[in-house]
């Protein structure tokens, strides 16, 4: 980006900083104002199809599609995308089931490949023979694709038939189960590698400070090099997030209905592609902006000053 051409201190620096503090504040309201009504909706529609019909019969949608294309209809600007916006509506309830699966797949996932993501890191940098078992472990994994890696755990395993059947109500499938263990393993090998590059720029002689005031070496690096890695690691942390949120639609070949997964089936009785996977992806970029977004915020609040934040390094 060219810098400004305008000089500080003329008259008009400031009067242009103003239109791009304006603008950047403009920018975030409609960013939060979105948000809102996304996850207002989302949740909205959750809790009424949970509840078994708290404002209209599960699976129904909050406006009828009729109304809304004659709404829409009586809008010049509108009046073409009428149709296609009123279809989109029908369908929206069966989307929000999906996003439901996406962000329990995503959010369970990359929780549950964290503890492990930190030993593999920790025994990859600080560790003896065990650096040999966690190099081999992050490479098998991050080395072959993650839809095989689904595809050998439900379809060469069968592990769909060793883990629970529980709360089928909330997680549909044992399928679900398989993606979340396949998930689990792949994240903890990305983690574990964004992990050990923010470990290793902790400076060597703080372990060592750790060891002269008489802890021991895992007590050092749990009480004075980890809590310093883990913020340098989060946005790298935030990237695997973001790539979970994505990735999770690989589910869908393992017969879990999550988000990708509830598109194609409305698309293929349909064949309205382009509308149908055009809203699944505003519903994909809805999460990875609120991820992203609630990602920073948690690095804002646990930064020290000079340490895990671009701010103050």
């Amino acid at each position: 980006m060219a810098d400004d051409p305008t000089p500080a201190g003329s008259p008009g620096f400031a009067e242009r900083s103003a239109r791009r503090v304006d603008g950047a504040s403009a920018g975030g309201t409609l960013a939060l104002l979105a948000g809102v009504v996304f996850w207002g909706w989302v949740l909205l529609r959750w809790t009424n199809d949970w509840t078994g019909g708290l404002l209209v019969p599960p699976g129904t949608p909050f406006v009828a599609p009729k109304v809304v294309e004659s709404t829409l209809l009586g809008v010049p600007l509108l009046s073409g995308a009428a149709e296609i916006v009123a279809l989109s509506v029908s369908y929206l309830p069966r989307l929000s089931t999906g996003l439901w699966l996406t962000v329990v797949l995503t959010v369970v996932s990359i929780l549950l490949g964290l503890p492990f993501a930190i030993a593999l890191s920790v025994s990859r940098v600080y560790g003896n023979l065990t650096s040999h078992v966690s190099l081999a472990y992050t490479e098998l994994f991050r080395g072959t694709p993650l839809l095989a890696q689904l595809f050998v755990l439900y379809y060469g395993l069968n592990l769909s038939a060793f883990v629970p059947g529980f709360a089928e109500g909330v997680f549909t499938n044992r399928a679900v189960w398989v993606a979340i263990v396949g998930f689990t393993l792949n994240s903890a090998a990305y983690q574990a590698e964004y992990i050990r590059s923010a470990l290793q720029s902790v400076e060597g002689g703080q372990l060592t400070a750790g060891r002269a005031i008489g802890l021991p070496r895992l007590a050092a690096i749990r009480y004075i090099v980890l809590p310093q890695g883990l913020r340098y690691a989060i946005p790298g942390w935030t990237n695997e997030l973001i790539y979970l949120i994505k990735y999770s639609s690989l589910a869908a070949f393992i017969t879990v209905p999550e988000l990708f997964n509830r598109a194609n089936a409305i698309a293929s009785g349909n064949f309205r592609y382009l509308g149908v996977f055009t809203v699944t992806a505003l519903f994909y970029l809805g999460l990875v902006i609120t991820a992203s977004r609630l990602m920073n915020r948690i690095e804002d609040r646990v930064a020290i000053p000079g340490i895990g934040h671009s701010d103050g390094r």
